[in-house]
């Protein structure tokens, strides 16, 4: 009912006071002709059958169960994020038709409100005599207000469909859960399935769905950069922007070793190499250098020694699963390098990415765990590339075995980056994350070209370099930051939501690590310390605030994509300045070094030890 109802009109269906009426039939009716030109809207609510009428024009009341009825229709209740990415009370996420109704209970009440407004602007309801020519001198400006008005509404309309229709694409039904916790539990007690069972319960979505954080790792006096477990789990490995690598006990939240890493600036990664003991840990920096820290039996570095030099920041190593010293670098110079610890000279330059005659910066590489020959990089273009190492010709094809990208991005103005990629468990699956865009999935199988399989959206990749991962023995999940400061979990083949967990209070999470055989993770950003999770929680999330978040990062990446055409925005310039204002020396540390840091490199005649502190380096990079 209108506000501007006129007292004779009892809200909810109410009658009319008699002793009330019969003073205002006294009043004359000059007195009531009047009050109905000043107020047509009054005069129409009056007229309307809202109370319903007698014989005689008597008001009669408006049934009980209809008064009822009305309230409940109008009383209702929605869970904040809900819609598309709401959850039952099992845990489970609602359909899309519980998503269509609310779309249309927010069309109809937005119409409500325009009416409203409408109804309420200048002229809208009419004028008495006196008023009529004042608002006679005035019509043209009040029309262009209300055209401008309604202009607005529409727009405001439209982006919010559009921007629901953004929220349900390519996404598609959960699928039932597989692993049951009772039936699982009853089984392995009499010995059925036990072989089975951890690697169930680490891809289960309902142990998904109850992450929490556990606990706080501190030690590290800037950004962490990048984790890494040892194959067996019982080891946490970090690297941070202070140049220290940290060696967890991450059960016992405590540190065993700590060690000054060598590295002149931001160490970017620090890997235990497979079938080494865990006494070997190689890194990679800003400066170019990848070093190799020797850690003894007794909690000690031995040294630490620089095995290859890159002209501009290394951000990313790959680890060969089947080896113990061999690994391979990638850098801002477009090089790839294969490292041997076993040859004399360990650096051998395997190929120069580009395309055409450009060289392509990388920011990301990693190793097919399927078959360890093949490698996929990404960096400073739109393009996975993948290498077969006993294939690699310069010559033809730039050496590249195949290529994927987006469709839509191939021949895209805007300049999308690669900030990282890694392959599934079985190396079927290439998962890639790109700045101020979408996470995409491809087939590793498929031709050279194929587009995506599955795209993941929700989350903000810009004011850093973000990483991604899969979280799950089988790789069941994606999980990656953001720049909102929370971690998002999506179930790989629906590709919607099924966790989201606010992780870095300084605003930006880079680093996900999962756990190797437990279900579990432990995350990294601007904050300095390192976050564990496990599902310990005693109901499943009920992703409050997603919806309203995931809105926020569309619109941000929206606005910032037409406002900068450059790579890295003011956001970025900020976050930069922000955290070289707050770093302390670096060479003033606690604790002491490897007993002998050498600095001999064997990479190649053009290794340099410049460091290019051009816009493109920026400070808390993802491991």
């Amino acid at each position: 009912m209108a506000d501007a109802d006129s007292k004779s009109s009892v809200p909810n269906g109410g009658t009319e006071d008699p002793e009330s009426a019969e003073d205002r039939g006294g009043e004359g009716d000059s007195s009531s002709t009047a009050e109905v030109q000043a107020c047509p809207d009054t005069a129409a609510a009056d007229s309307s059958p809202a109370t319903g009428s007698g014989e005689g024009g008597e008001d009669r009341p408006m049934p009980e169960a209809e008064r009822n009825k009305e309230d409940e229709e109008e009383d209702t209740d929605s869970m904040d994020g809900s819609g598309l990415y709401s959850l039952t009370e099992e845990g489970e996420l609602g359909s899309e038709e519980g998503g269509r109704r609310e779309r249309a209970k927010e069309e109809e009440s937005g119409g409500t409100k325009r009416t409203a407004r409408k109804r309420n602007r200048p002229g809208g309801g009419g004028g008495g005599g006196g008023g009529g020519a004042s608002m006679g001198r005035h019509s043209s400006s009040s029309d262009e207000d209300e055209n401008e008005e309604e202009d607005e509404e529409l727009e405001e309309d439209h982006d919010e469909q559009a921007m629901e229709e953004w929220l349900g694409a390519e996404v598609q039904e959960l699928s039932v859960p597989v692993w049951r916790a009772v039936p699982s539990l009853r089984a392995r007690e009499i010995g059925w399935g036990s072989g089975q069972f951890v690697r169930h319960v680490c891809g289960a979505r309902g142990l998904v769905q109850r992450l929490e954080l556990q606990g706080r790792l501190e030690r590290h006096t800037g950004c962490v950069n990048t984790l890494h477990f040892n194959p067996s789990g019982t080891r946490l490995a970090s690297g941070s922007d202070d140049l220290r690598v940290v060696i967890w006990d991450w059960a016992q939240l405590r540190a065993e070793l700590e060690f000054d890493s060598g590295h002149k600036s931001n160490v970017f990664q620090a890997k235990f190499l497979p079938h080494s003991g865990d006494s070997t840990l190689a890194m990679c920096a800003r400066d170019g250098q990848i070093r190799v820290a020797e850690l003894s039996a007794t909690q000690r570095c031995k040294n630490t020694k620089r095995v290859a030099q890159h002209k501009g920041a290394a951000h990313k190593l790959a680890l060969d699963p089947d080896s113990r010293c061999s690994f391979l670098s990638a850098g801002e110079d477009a090089v790839v390098f294969g490292i041997d610890l076993c040859l004399d000279r360990p650096a051998n330059k395997l190929v120069v990415v580009k395309e055409g005659d450009k060289k392509v910066g990388l920011y990301t590489i990693f190793v097919n765990p399927a078959n360890t020959h093949q490698f996929a990089v990404g960096g400073r273009d739109q393009y996975v590339r993948i290498y077969d190492r006993r294939k690699i010709n310069e010559n033809n094809n730039n050496g590249v075995m195949k290529k994927f990208c987006p469709s839509h991005l191939v021949n895209s103005e805007s300049k999308t980056n690669i900030t990282c990629l890694v392959y599934s468990h079985d190396g079927t699956e290439l998962l890639t994350s790109y700045n101020d865009e979408d996470i995409y999935l491809f087939d590793a199988n498929h031709s050279d070209g194929a587009d995506y399989r599955r795209k993941y959206k929700g989350h903000r990749n810009n004011a850093t370099v973000k990483g991604v991962n899969f979280y799950g023995p089988r790789s069941e999940f994606v999980v990656s930051g953001s720049d909102c400061g929370h971690i998002y979990l999506w179930d790989k083949n629906s590709a919607r939501i099924v966790q989201f967990m606010e992780g870095d209070r300084g605003g930006v999470v880079n680093c996900l690590e999962p756990h190797p055989h437990l279900p579990g993770l432990a995350t990294s950003g601007l904050d300095h310390d390192v976050k564990l999770w496990a599902p310990t929680a005693e109901t499943p999330t009920s992703l409050k605030g997603l919806k309203e978040v995931m809105k926020k990062n569309k619109r941000e990446r929206d606005e910032d994509s037409v406002r900068h055409g450059d790579q890295y925005d003011t956001q970025l310039l900020w976050f930069l300045m922000r955290h070289m204002r707050n770093r302390r020396p670096q060479r003033a540390r606690r604790g002491e070094g490897g007993e002998g840091d050498t600095d001999e490199s064997w990479s190649s005649p053009d290794s340099s030890d410049e460091e290019d502190g051009g816009p493109d380096h920026v400070q808390c990079m993802s491991s």
